[in-house]
């Protein structure tokens, strides 16, 4: 082949590679995967475009990004700048996305390039189609996950090492030697870059080239080859450098990479490892059993055609050695030849995967180890292992030509008609082409279902905030796993500055309204749901966005006035501070509830018609910082449900704050606190609840004395008039 058609062969199939990505981002991918690392390095890219390395939130526990470390006021990311860099120069482009479609495109010409330069020109391009159509490239490509940058910065080490060894075997009166020493520089930037951004990869990637290296230095020692060898070495402590001075300036001590400041059990090696309070005893024979699934998981789903394609690699690295045997090395040449070029690309297969028992991560992406159908690996596939796509697909690729080959000789040795061979040929490529198409997308069907369910599931749950505008807001978001902003709501992002439209702010009671102190010019909601959140179940929840309100005086009350259905058999309410509670019992079953509760002096009480105190005292203490929560059971014959109210305070300088209560209805007792919020229209009829807060005293203020009303068939927004009345009152409002 041509090196013109070959060249413009290799770029179709690098442009169409880096669309299918692109479109695939976009389509399947709008906001983003069930792995909430991708709101990490996207949150990193912002902060690298801000020329910012660290966040400084005015108040660091509301605005801790998933897998940011805290270091006093300061948070930084637990993982290397370099991916996020990456994915930030696309954002320079005009979009985040247009960074996967690059790295993409580039991954698939450095992949036909190096399988070249180890076979011929058509391996490469075959070997090219197969990475663009191995399901593990298609989905790992099109998401913001490290695999696929790291796997560009390998491919163009390994890619600018064989140029560089060739180039010193030519050398001449044309520059092979400057264009020499240009690639062995180039490899060991290359090298150097991936060990910034996932060094453990980067090592065993390089380790085969490496081994080649100092082969060639024992075999033929000599001054030019010292010398390119040297610029190699060079340029990948260069990278170890970056990454050890960025060491030190995120955690202090060069030797401390940034994941281990955030979980110092979450590495490399076996026995007892950890993170975020999960821990296994990772032994070898654990080790062992969970990388047999993943690598078996690999090869028969995640490759080009499953099955049918780890047949074509192992048939090529069986020609491959059946060709070259296992000489001793004294019989190598001690330049590069295409034998040891594709020996490199064969022992990958060894480095990688013998490393990666090493790590526990391969463990963890399995979820259960009984149940092949759970952890990450379903949807997003072996990740750990996506550098063994680039020997899969080369190997492959020569497999299936010497097939073709084959066949193409023997039918024309029977027929004896170049026009019968130029046919059977034909054939053989149309039922070959057929057979690997339809096998993969067999493969990829379930997995792209998966993830369109999941994504129709996050476009129900984000509606609210596509149906308004929030400008100048700030919006406060709930915790089903934990304190974390972007874990699961990586969609909802802040500014690097925080001073975006929106801000988004973890939803944790008394901090809220250190929140508010620190935008005091903006205006509140708070974005809630009712449901359980399991958009990977393809489940979605019934959201809402709720204006809150802050109010502050001398004291501050909450009025609620809670429906009774008819069948209720009797009803009682509970106020509760921390480990301080109070009971109340409520005279007969009410159509309508109303309570009361007032806090002042530092207590809480509740009063209303109908209800009196169980005990002596049922008035219960206030800290500086509380969260009151009241609830009312309501019982029945069967069961029954509560309402539930969880109102923030904070005392200070004999004043007293709070903002409009999170409210819920809770049916099952699980579903309470964060997945039973009260939405207009998601609870059954007879159940109803409307709340209002007030501020008393000569200093009473709300957001600017703004006024605001309930109606009985939601609460809405006021004119929002501005008044000089006391007491001031915020009720809680759905918009």
């Amino acid at each position: 082949m041509k090196r013109r058609r070959f060249r413009l062969s290799a770029a179709l199939l690098a442009i169409l590679a880096g669309g299918v990505v692109l479109l695939t981002a976009t389509e399947l991918f709008p906001y983003h995967t069930t792995n909430h690392d991708e709101g990490v390095y996207l949150q990193q890219a912002a902060m690298l475009l801000e020329g910012q390395f660290s966040l400084f939130p005015p108040v660091p526990d509301s605005f801790r990004p998933w897998f940011f470390v805290e270091d006093g006021g300061r948070l930084y990311p637990k993982y290397a700048p370099v991916p996020a860099a990456m994915f930030a120069v696309g954002e320079l482009f005009g979009g985040f996305r247009l960074a996967l479609a690059g790295i993409a495109a580039a991954n698939v010409a450095l992949t036909t390039a190096i399988a070249a330069a180890a076979f011929d020109r058509r391996t490469g391009l075959l070997a090219g189609a197969f990475l663009l159509a191995s399901p593990l490239f298609l989905i790992d490509s099109s998401v913001f996950l490290p695999y696929a940058p790291t796997t560009f910065w390998n491919l163009l080490f390994a890619f600018a090492y064989l140029r560089s060894a060739r180039f010193e075997g030519d050398f001449g009166g044309d520059g092979s030697a400057r264009r020499s020493h240009g690639y062995a520089l180039l490899a060991g930037l290359a090298v150097g870059a991936a060990f910034f951004a996932r060094p453990y990869t980067a090592v065993l990637f390089a380790a085969p080239f490496i081994v080649h290296a100092l082969y060639s230095l024992w075999a033929g020692p000599s001054a030019t080859r010292l010398t390119r060898l040297s610029l190699t070495a060079l340029g990948g402590l260069a990278g170890v450098g970056a990454a050890l001075a960025y060491n030190a300036a995120m955690t202090g001590s060069p030797t401390e990479f940034p994941y281990a400041a955030f979980a110092p059990e979450d590495g490399l090696g076996f026995g007892h490892r950890e993170i975020l309070g999960y821990a296994r005893d990772y032994t070898s024979e654990l080790a062992l059993r969970a990388n047999t699934e993943v690598v078996s998981v690999l090869f028969s789903e995640w490759v080009v055609a499953g099955p049918v394609g780890t047949l074509l690699a192992a048939v090529g690295v069986g020609a491959f050695l059946r060709r070259v045997g296992l000489p001793r090395l004294s019989d190598w040449s001690a330049d590069l030849t295409d034998a040891q070029a594709t020996a490199a690309l064969a022992a990958l297969f060894v480095s990688i995967l013998a490393g990666n028992v090493y790590f526990w991560g391969n463990l963890n992406i399995l979820g259960s180890l009984a149940d092949p159908a759970d952890g990450l690996i379903d949807t997003l596939g072996p990740y750990y292992h996506f550098d063994l796509l680039l020997p899969t697909a080369a190997f492959a690729a020569h497999g299936a030509l010497l097939g073709f080959d084959r066949v193409r000789a023997l039918a024309a040795e029977r027929t004896g008609s170049a026009r019968r061979t130029r046919g059977v040929a034909a054939g053989v490529a149309l039922v070959g082409t057929v057979l690997l198409a339809g096998t993969t997308v067999g493969l990829l069907g379930p997995v792209v279902a998966d993830h369109a369910e999941t994504t129709a599931a996050y476009d129900e749950a984000y509606q609210p905030f596509e149906e308004r505008q929030l400008d100048e807001s700030v919006v406060f978001l709930p915790t089903p796993y934990g304190d974390w902003l972007n874990h699961p709501f990586q969609h909802l992002r802040n500014d690097p500055r925080f001073d975006g439209e929106r801000v988004y702010a973890v939803s944790d009671g008394p901090d809220d309204l250190a929140v508010v102190s620190a935008f005091p010019n903006r205006t509140y909601y708070r974005y809630v749901y009712r449901g359980e959140w399991t958009p990977f179940l393809g489940e979605s929840v019934e959201p809402a966005i709720h204006r809150v309100r802050a109010v502050r005086g001398d004291s501050v009350t909450l009025n609620a006035t809670l429906a009774v259905p008819d069948y209720a058999e009797s009803a009682s309410v509970r106020v509760s501070t921390g480990d301080d509670v109070g009971y109340y019992a409520v005279n007969g079953t009410p159509a309508n509830l109303s309570l009361r509760l007032r806090v002042a002096d530092g207590s809480a009480r509740v009063a209303g018609p109908g209800v009196a105190p169980v005990g002596e005292n049922a008035t219960v203490p206030v800290a500086s910082d509380e969260e009151i929560v009241v609830q009312v059971f309501v019982s029945e014959a069967t069961g029954g449900f509560s309402y539930r109210l969880e109102l923030p305070i904070r005392r200070a300088d004999g004043e007293v704050r709070a903002l409009t209560p999170y409210r819920e209805v809770c049916f099952l007792l699980d579903n309470c606190n964060g997945e039973a919020a009260y939405v207009a229209g998601a609870v059954p009829d007879g159940v109803r609840m409307e709340t209002s807060l007030r501020a008393d005293g000569s200093g009473a203020v709300a957001d600017g004395n703004a006024t605001a009303r309930s109606s009985p068939d939601g609460p809405h927004d006021s004119d929002g008039r501005d008044t000089a009345r006391k007491p001031v009152r915020a009720e809680s409002v759905d918009e």
